[in-house]
């Protein structure tokens, strides 16, 4: 361990360990570079079994807390691969009776600049197809099941947070379905992107001191391995370039500053009870206090703990984008950075989908008879009763909103009778295309 054990004196010291599935990650190119070179018949079979024991306890978690150099290291992950090497190194020895070296064995065909590269695109395919696809699936389902529950349950709609035409709650909602279901697709069209893996690139890409048929051995395996589907990639590109991850991360953050907006528009529609817009109720936010000083105070935390959420999102996002442009010729020098952070991000966002979708869409209870009350009330219906009741009299109600009346009040004291009243003010009329006349 004498690497591992001496970096600390150069990396950084932060505390701020690997992730689990990058563990993972290292554990299956390890594993399967063994098998490739043992099946290649380049590596003692013995050792090459040892190696890829060794390996899939690594992959399992059981050797987590000897991967201990910090994220903040070599800018190739050199730091990571090292580690990895020397502990496997440690336990296939264990495990054979015989000396299994760390480079000449364990990194046999491989270079730390392809398979840290490498194993930081299989953390982020693993972490997003079981934890982000299922998250946003989840989330645009629970809105979509809410926007055809609330599908004619008018409220008044709002331009520059002033009153303007109605719309449907479910038609809010159903946006934001939209909005997700888009960043999905996205989502599933960048990780085929992701998927191509530069390993058998080694050092600079030309797969120099590896067999010739390593790089497509070794894919085959990692695929028996995880069964996602990765392909060759360029390697001179896939060493050069953490642009796809970029991407990745881009539609993440896409992701983030939807969920933000929603989680705005929720706690705005919380707001009140009795002072604010109070459309909604949220009972699921009843179940903790809202103050340590104002008893019985109900606040909107699950919303707002979504917005922070959102916030570290985009702000791994900003630095993904520096970390990209790390580096010159050949190689990417902000290789452990961004594999953290695009990891980081996809347990962020699936924790706070999954949270907005069980405890804010599912357990949102709408005040709809406030939410008519506001629709019925916005002067900007002044604007559709015109052709029906004349300039003169539109005037005059615009005139008795300002006073707070509202419109059904206003149009019987001009003498409308109430059955009139109900046909002008057909708020389903004014929620889908249509030019209302006399």
């Amino acid at each position: 361990m004498k690497y591992t054990e001496s970096a600390p004196k150069l990396f950084m010291n932060t505390g701020t360990r690997f992730h689990k599935s990058l563990i993972f990650a290292m554990g299956v190119v390890k594993y399967s570079c063994a098998r490739a070179n043992v099946t290649l018949g380049i590596l003692d079979q013995q050792i090459g079994k040892a190696i890829e024991q060794a390996s899939m306890e690594l992959m399992e978690g059981k050797h987590d807390d000897k991967i201990i150099l910090d994220v903040f290291q070599t800018g190739s992950g050199t730091g990571l691969n090292m580690n990895v090497n020397e502990v496997i190194a440690e336990r296939a020895s264990q495990i054979s009776g015989l000396k299994v070296h760390p480079n000449d064995h364990v990194n046999m065909s491989q270079s730390s600049n392809d398979t840290v590269p490498t194993a930081i695109r299989i953390g982020a395919v693993k972490q997003v197809q079981e934890k982000l696809v299922p998250a946003l699936e989840g989330i645009v389902s629970s809105l979509r099941e809410a926007g055809d529950r609330y599908s004619s349950v008018v409220k008044s709609g709002r331009t520059h947070l002033r009153d303007a035409m109605p719309v449907t709650l479910g038609q809010e909602l159903h946006a934001y379905a939209d909005a997700l279901s888009h960043d999905l697709n996205m989502l599933k069209t960048v990780l085929e992107y992701v998927k191509e893996l530069p390993i058998g690139g080694t050092a600079v890409g030309t797969g120099v001191n590896s067999h010739p048929k390593f790089r497509e051995t070794v894919i085959a395996i990692i695929n028996q391995v995880t069964g996602q589907g990765f392909t060759l990639a360029n390697p001179f590109r896939g060493l050069r370039f953490l642009t796809d991850l970029l991407t990745l991360s881009g539609v993440m953050r896409t992701i983030a500053v939807e969920l933000y907006r929603m989680a705005q528009d929720f706690r705005l529609m919380f707001s009140g009870p009795m002072t604010a817009i109070g459309e909604i109720d949220l009972p699921t936010q009843e179940e903790i206090a809202g103050s340590s000083i104002m008893p019985g105070k109900t606040n909107p935390v699950t919303a707002e703990a979504s917005m922070l959420i959102a916030a570290q999102v985009v702000g791994l996002d900003q630095a993904n984008q520096f970390a990209s442009n790390l580096g010159e010729f050949e190689l990417a020098m902000g290789v452990p950075l961004i594999g953290q952070n695009v990891v980081t991000q996809v347990d962020l966002l699936s924790e706070g989908l999954n949270k907005f979708s069980s405890l804010l869409i599912k357990g949102m209870v709408p005040n709809q008879e406030k939410m008519k009350r506001y629709a019925e009330s916005s002067p900007a219906l002044v604007t559709v009763i015109s052709p029906i009741v004349g300039y003169d009299k539109a005037s005059q109600i615009g005139k008795m909103l300002n006073r707070g009346m509202s419109i059904r009040e206003a149009l019987r004291e001009l003498g409308f009778s109430d059955k009139q009243i109900d046909d002008i003010l057909d708020l389903s009329k004014l929620v889908r295309p249509g030019i209302q006349t006399k």
